[in-house]
């Protein structure tokens, strides 16, 4: 069994993808604080992969980690391909969870959030990076609920039953059948996110929901215009329902730049900030917490696995100072050092989505 880059369970490693790469910058930061004494952090939509050993599990907790949202199968598959991988990829990370209580706890309510920051453990909420997986079958949602997901896109990169993504050339908004998807998980209480979809379907499911809603893992098209940026209009329309956005740290949705990429990065945090209110900003890596080196080899296995869609432009994905298990450190001394004051700081860091998670899942 494979997953995506967004899943997390792999058969094996890439060749020249490395846990942790030695005397990295990133990993030498990330012994700041022990567990329990470390600032609190919750990552709205990240990677943590089933194989991280035990270091690189106390070095991604040492940086303040104390909760992230997690995308469970591969968000490109469809009916029922795409329930089937959800099914599957529940199993595995409700079993991985399991044999590890002292690493992780399957959080279901905000709480656990705090509960695992006290343990100095790792809160795991389930996301779906799409909405295939419920198919036309509206009891699916109530029944992946059931099963412990709180959060599911509206879409992904392109078109399904609910609306158009971020890739459609021409965005139809959100369907009647979207409408009915927004209604029920509205009334289960599963967070809806917008992340990946057009800005028609993006604008129209905030004007649906009756209750806030998460653009988890996003960028700002006024700082960077990447067709997977988010326009003011659209942040600022989630933030006015009570709603949040994380700011990814993909580099290319950020900057063309490769050099200097981390001011890029807190550009789009501040634009957010501008736009939004800084109680409705986070932080949303979509990021692997291991250290990567972009050797030859690595790229290689990447032309190999993507084929035509692979786009050696695009890479390295990563900002080389958030490469690696230290980098809710970083954020938070860029944001100090940018002027913001610590309450601030925390509510970015992680307390503005605590209280996003409290109001919609409970």
């Amino acid at each position: 069994m494979q997953f995506s880059r967004r899943g997390f369970l792999t058969a094996s490693v890439p060749a020249g993808l490395t846990a942790l790469a030695a005397g990295s910058a990133a990993w030498g930061r990330a012994g700041r604080y022990d567990g329990a004494s470390a600032p609190f952090a919750f990552d709205a939509m990240g990677e943590l992969r089933l194989e991280y050993g035990d270091d690189l599990l106390t070095a991604i907790r040492a940086s303040g980690l104390s909760a992230i949202t997690v995308t469970l199968g591969d968000p490109r598959k469809y009916e029922e391909d795409a329930y089937r991988d959800a099914v599957e990829a529940l199993d595995a990370y409700d079993s991985h969870i399991a044999e590890n209580p002292h690493w992780f706890i399957k959080a279901t309510r905000a709480e656990d959030a705090e509960q695992a920051h006290r343990d100095g453990r790792i809160a795991v909420f389930y996301l779906f990076q799409n909405s295939t997986q419920f198919g036309r079958d509206l009891d699916r949602v109530n029944a992946f609920y059931d099963r412990g997901v709180r959060s599911a896109q509206i879409t992904y990169n392109d078109q399904n039953w609910a609306g158009s993504g971020c890739w459609e050339p021409n965005d139809g908004g959100l369907s009647l059948f979207g409408h009915a998807l927004v209604e029920r998980m509205n009334d289960v209480g599963m967070l809806i996110d917008v992340s990946h979809a057009g800005m028609r379907t993006m604008a129209e499911t905030v004007a649906a929901s009756s209750v806030p809603i998460i653009n988890s893992h996003a960028s700002c098209r006024s700082v960077h215009p990447h067709i997977r940026s988010t326009t003011d209009e659209n942040l600022r329309a989630v933030a006015e329902r009570g709603g949040v956005t994380g700011i990814c740290q993909i580099r290319p949705f950020l900057t063309d730049l490769r050099a200097g990429a981390i001011d890029a990065y807190f550009a789009h945090i501040d634009h957010a900030v501008n736009i939004c209110g800084v109680e409705h900003v986070a932080i949303g890596s979509d990021r692997d917490h291991r250290v990567i080196e972009m050797s030859e080899e690595y790229l290689e296995s990447l032309r190999r696995e993507m084929g035509a869609a692979f786009n050696e432009a695009d890479w390295p994905l990563f900002i080389d100072e958030l490469n690696g298990p230290a980098r809710m450190n970083v954020i938070r001394d860029g944001l100090i050092a940018r002027g913001y004051s610590q309450a601030d700081t925390d509510a970015i860091m992680g307390g503005n989505l605590l209280r996003l998670y409290r109001d919609v899942i409970g």
